[in-house]
This record gives C-alpha cells, sequence and structure tokens, in this order.
C-alpha cells in the first residue's frame, strides 16, 4: 500500500483523544512555523528522523483490536500529505475510528476527508485571532494567503456533520485576553472550545520562549471566564 510517510508513534494514549484509547501517528513537515512548537524535528529537520514502517503500526493494529478504540493523526501538518486520504481509508478498514489534528490550511482535503467517511473527530487548532497580523504572529510565517483557508475550514466544521472542537494554545509575548475574546466572537455556536497552556522549559521553534513562564492557573481560568461567557462549552486542558 502506499502510504503516508509515518516518523513517529505512540502505540497507547489516553490524553490525545478524550474519552478514547488511541493511538498516535505523527507525520512530518508543517506550513506553520510557530514560535512555541516543540516538535522541532518533525517540522525542521524531519529528513534526519527514522520513517516507521506501515507495517509496524498496521501489526499492533491488528493485535490490539477491541483495547484500541482508535488512531490520532497529527504532525507537523497532516494534510499536506496528499495520501492521508488512502491512509485513513487503511486505518478505518482495521475497524478503527480516526483522529485528525490540523491548522485548517487545507479546506479541500478535510471535506473530501469528512464526504468519504474517513475521519470521525477533528481537532482544529486556531492560533489567534483571524486577522494576518495577529495569525502571522502566533504562526511566524506571512498568513495573508492561508486565513481564508482557516475561515473556510471552520466553516466547514460548523456547518457539517463530523464531531469536532476547535482549541487554542495561548502563549505569553504572543497572547492576551483581548484576543481570546475576538477568537470566540469569530467561532460563537461552535461545539466546543478548548484553551490549553503552552508547555515551557522543552526545545521549540523559538529558542528564546525555552525560558518564558507559562501562564498561571489564574491566567487560564480568566482566559476561560472570557471565552465561555461567549462559547458555554468551553474547557482547559493541560
Amino acid at each position: 500500500m502506499e502510504t503516508v510517510e509515518i516518523k513517529g508513534f505512540v502505540d497507547l494514549s489516553l490524553v490525545d483523544w478524550e474519552g478514547k484509547v488511541a493511538s498516535v501517528v505523527f507525520l512530518p513537515r508543517c506550513n506553520f512555523r510557530c514560535p512555541n512548537c516543540y516538535n522541532t524535528q518533525l517540522v525542521l529537520h524531519s529528513e534526519k528522523m527514522q520513517t516507521i514502517p506501515f507495517e509496524e503500526i498496521h501489526e499492533y493494529l491488528k493485535n490490539n483490536q477491541g483495547w484500541i478504540d482508535g488512531v490520532a493523526i497529527t504532525g507537523g501538518e497532516p494534510t499536506l500529505h496528499e495520501n492521508l486520504p488512502t491512509f485513513c481509508r487503511t486505518i478505518k478498514g482495521l475497524g478503527f475510528k480516526v483522529k485528525l489534528d490540523t491548522n485548517g490550511t487545507n479546506p479541500k482535503l478535510i471535506e473530501h476527508l469528512i464526504e468519504q467517511g474517513l475521519v470521525d473527530y477533528i481537532a482544529l487548532d486556531i492560533k489567534a485571532p483571524l486577522t494576518t497580523e495577529k495569525y502571522s504572529k502566533a504562526t511566524n510565517i506571512d498568513t495573508k494567503q492561508l486565513l481564508e483557508q482557516v475561515e473556510r475550514t471552520i466553516e466547514i466544521l460548523m456547518t457539517g456533520e463530523v464531531d469536532y472542537e476547535f482549541r487554542t494554545t495561548v502563549v505569553p509575548t504572543i497572547h492576551e485576553p483581548k484576543d481570546i475574546e475576538q477568537i470566540c466572537t469569530r467561532i460563537k455556536g461552535c461545539k466546543k472550545y478548548v484553551l490549553q497552556n503552552f508547555k515551557a522549559n522543552v526545545e521549540m521553534i523559538n529558542p528564546a520562549l525555552q525560558t518564558q513562564k507559562p501562564f498561571t492557573q489564574a491566567q487560564m481560568q480568566a482566559f476561560k471566564e472570557t471565552a465561555a461567557k461567549i462559547i458555554p462549552n468551553t474547557f482547559l486542558r493541560d
């Protein structure tokens, strides 16, 4: 089978898909360069990483049917891989559910996955308020040409049938309370919104952030309260 290039595999996770026991597959490359991204090898130097043969993962999944609920596909940005539908179809064919983590910049592929019934849950990262200035700061690239694609993905999810969540990782030096208010105003009416605190003391694309203190628990709670006024179904996630 012609499959995607797999650079990482977690055989069992209880945190990547809420309420489910999941395996996690990591795909290389991304079209964003988020300063706080800690998958630096995967994004910047994936060619130096060993590729995991799909046969190994296939064997593990086959041997753990009835225990593993589904496979979470993350990255990097999975929708950069044109063989993603084939990969999802193979996973579904083994009897597993599929979750996709995405930055939303390939709505055409996402729409295809949904229409073909190849994905059961989509987690869309909304990096910042949907303005070129804010999004470019949060992703460290010029997002002028990509914001329209993210907007389209938001519409596809909010008007479609597939289960989903929107989520934002809040980063000191990048986000402030009014940003969360602006994001929530744009996605008002969504099924679920999740706020995550950024991780410090790990290698990340912008090394200067490694020593940056994350937001305090009280600050995160304040972010949640701001969001919940607009989107009642707002959660904090570690």
